[in-house]
C-alpha cells in the first residue's frame, strides 16, 4: 500500500490543493529537520480518532532519535494527547515533560499544519536534550529559524506553492550555508559556510549588518548576465532560486521569506557553491558538441569519397568497373547517412525507422533506373545503438539492391521490408525480412557475389546474427535476419 497517498486520497474532507500542499511539505521538510536538529513525523487523523504516521524525516545536522522506521504505524498512546491538543488549538504545543521515553531526554513539539482554517495533519518534532553543553549561537539561530517556519505552517503560509519543487542539481541545503535577513534585507546572521561561500566570490568582510543585495551587486562583474530573479532572492522577498557567477565561482541561492499574519519580518537565504557541478556540466556539453562535430565531419568526408567514386565511375569504359564503383559509392553513402543522423542529436542511438525510410527508397530507386519498383515497409525498428545501426543499414542496402537487380530481374515488382522486435527472457530480439515478388531462388546454387559476401560477413561478425534465404509464399524470395540486441539498447 502507498502509505502516504492512500489515506489522503480517501479523506473526504480534503479540498482542492490540500493533498498537494502536504506533498509539498514532505518534499521540503528536510530543511526543517536540519534547522531544528530534530526528527520530524507527519501524523494524519484516522476515522476512529487516532493518527497514522505518513512520513518521517531524519536530520542531517545531528543524530536521529528514531532508529526504527514507524511509517504506517499508529501513534503512541503517550504522544496522542499532545497531538490532539495541537489539532484542536491550531497552535504549537510542547510537551511538559522532557523525558517522555526511558531511552533519552527528549523535547517533543506538535505543530498543526493548517490550511484555510482546517488542520490537515500534525507534524511532531523530536529533539534530543541529553547533551549537557550550552548550545552555540549557530544552533540557537537554526532552531529559531525552524520555529519560524513551523509557525508559518500553523498559519498556512508555509510551504509556499511558489517555492521551487524541481530536482535541480546543486539545490542549496542547510549545511551548505545559511543567511538570515531582516525585513530590509540586512544580514542578521550568516553561518560559517555561508560566509565562506561569499568569500569565494570575492567578498572579504563580514556579512552581518550589511545589505545582502548590496554585497551581491558589488561582486558581480558582468551585470548584463544577471538573472532577473536575483534582486528578489537576495532581498528575501520571493521564495525563488537564482544563481550568481563571479571570478569563475558559481553560487546557488534560495530564498525563503518569513511571514506572520500581518507582514514579512525577514527571510532565510540558503547558499551553495556549485562551481564544480557547473564545470562538469560544461565539460559534458562540450563533449557532446565535440562528438556531434566529429560525426558531421566524418559524414562530410564520406560524402566526398562517394562523390570521387561517382566521378571515377563516369570515366570507366568497362561496364563491370563502372558498376563496381557505383556499388562502392552507394555503400559509402549509406554509412554517411548514419553519421549524418548521429550528428543531429546528443544520444549515441539512432532512430533507425527514420534513417532506413529514406535509405530504403533510395536503394530501390538507384538499383532500378529502367524499371518501376514499389517499396513497402511494415513494423518498427525503434532506436538502435550507432555501432549496430551502421552494419544493419549496409546489410539492408545490399539486400534491397540484390532483390531489385536479381530477384525482380528487370521486371516491375514490389520489395517489402519488415521489422519486428520481441523479447526472450532478458534478451531483446530483432527480426528483419526483405522480400520481393520476383523470379524466386535459382534452381541451382550460384557463387555469391561481393554484395552477398558483405551481407553474410556483417550479419555473422558485426551483428552476431543469423541470415536465411527462403522461397516466398506466392512467388519471389524472402531473406530473414535474426538478431539479438544488447540488453541496454534503447527501446
Amino acid at each position: 500500500m502507498a502509505i502516504f497517498t492512500d489515506p489522503i486520497r480517501d479523506y473526504a474532507d480534503f479540498r482542492p490543493g490540500d493533498a498537494e500542499w502536504l506533498h509539498l511539505l514532505v518534499g521540503d521538510w528536510q530543511l526543517i529537520a536540519d534547522l531544528a536538529f530534530a526528527d520530524l513525523a507527519l501524523w494524519f487523523p484516522t476515522p476512529d480518532g487516532s493518527y497514522v504516521a505518513l512520513a518521517h524525516v531524519r536530520p542531517s545536522t545531528t543524530h536521529t532519535v528514531f532508529h526504527r522506521d514507524f511509517v504506517g504505524e499508529r501513534i503512541r498512546a503517550d504522544l496522542k494527547p499532545l497531538v490532539d491538543a495541537a489539532r484542536e488549538s491550531q497552535t504549537i504545543e510542547r510537551s511538559s515533560e522532557a523525558d517522555w521515553t526511558t531511552e533519552m531526554a527528549m523535547r517533543v513539539e506538535a505543530v498543526p499544519m493548517v490550511r484555510n482554517g482546517r488542520t490537515l495533519a500534525i507534524v511532531t518534532s523530536h529533539m534530543d536534550l541529553s547533551s549537557s553543553r550550552m548550545p552555540s549561537r549557530l544552533e540557537l539561530t537554526y532552531r529559531q529559524c525552524a520555529y519560524d517556519l513551523l509557525k508559518m505552517g500553523t498559519l498556512g503560509l508555509w510551504p509556499d506553492f511558489a517555492s521551487p519543487t524541481g530536482s535541480r542539481r546543486g539545490a542549496p541545503r542547510v549545511g551548505d550555508g545559511l543567511i538570515r535577513l531582516d525585513a530590509d534585507g540586512v544580514v542578521e546572521y550568516a553561518s560559517p559556510n555561508g560566509v565562506s561561500a561569499f568569500r569565494r566570490l570575492g567578498d572579504v568582510e563580514s556579512l552581518e549588518g550589511r545589505s545582502l543585495a548590496e554585497v551581491t551587486t558589488a561582486l558581480l562583474k558582468d551585470r548584463r548576465m544577471v538573472d532577473e530573479t536575483l534582486p528578489l532572492v537576495v532581498t528575501g522577498r520571493m521564495p525563488w532560486r537564482t544563481e550568481i557567477e563571479s571570478r569563475g565561482v558559481s553560487l546557488s541561492l534560495r530564498a525563503i521569506p518569513l511571514r506572520n499574519e500581518r507582514e514579512r519580518f525577514g527571510a532565510l537565504v540558503l547558499c551553495r557553491d556549485v562551481s564544480e557541478l557547473r564545470r562538469r556540466e560544461m565539460e559534458l556539453v562540450s563533449k557532446d558538441a565535440t562528438i556531434r562535430e566529429i560525426h558531421h565531419r566524418v559524414k562530410n568526408n564520406l560524402q566526398t569519397v562517394a562523390a570521387l567514386l561517382r566521378m571515377q565511375s563516369r570515366r570507366m569504359v568497362s561496364d563491370e568497373a563502372k558498376q563496381g564503383l557505383e556499388q562502392a559509392m552507394r555503400r559509402v553513402a549509406t554509412i554517411a547517412l548514419v553519421h549524418e543522423t548521429l550528428s543531429q542529436g546528443l544520444a549515441q542511438n539512432v532512430d533507425f525507422d527514420e534513417l532506413i525510410g529514406r535509405q530504403f527508397r533510395l536503394s530501390a530507386e538507384v538499383a532500378s533506373p529502367t524499371q518501376s519498383v514499389r517499396t513497402e515497409r511494415s513494423g518498427e525498428f525503434g532506436e538502435l545503438p550507432s555501432e549496430f545501426a551502421t552494419p544493419l543499414a549496409l546489410v539492408i542496402n545490399e539486400l534491397v539492391t540484390n532483390a531489385v537487380e536479381h530477384g525482380l530481374a528487370g521486371r516491375h515488382g514490389t520489395v517489402l521490408l519488415t521489422a519486428e522486435r520481441s523479447r526472450r527472457g532478458e534478451e531483446e530480439l530483432l527480426t528483419v525480412s526483405v522480400e520481393d515478388d520476383g523470379v524466386g531462388l535459382p534452381d541451382e546454387p550460384r557463387r555469391e557475389g561481393l554484395g552477398l559476401q558483405i551481407v553474410r560477413t556483417l550479419v555473422t561478425s558485426e551483428l552476431g546474427g543469423r541470415i536465411e534465404w527462403t522461397a516466398r509464399e506466392g512467388g519471389g524470395t524472402c531473406v530473414r535476419i535474426d538478431l539479438v540486441l544488447k540488453y541496454n539498447a534503447a527501446r
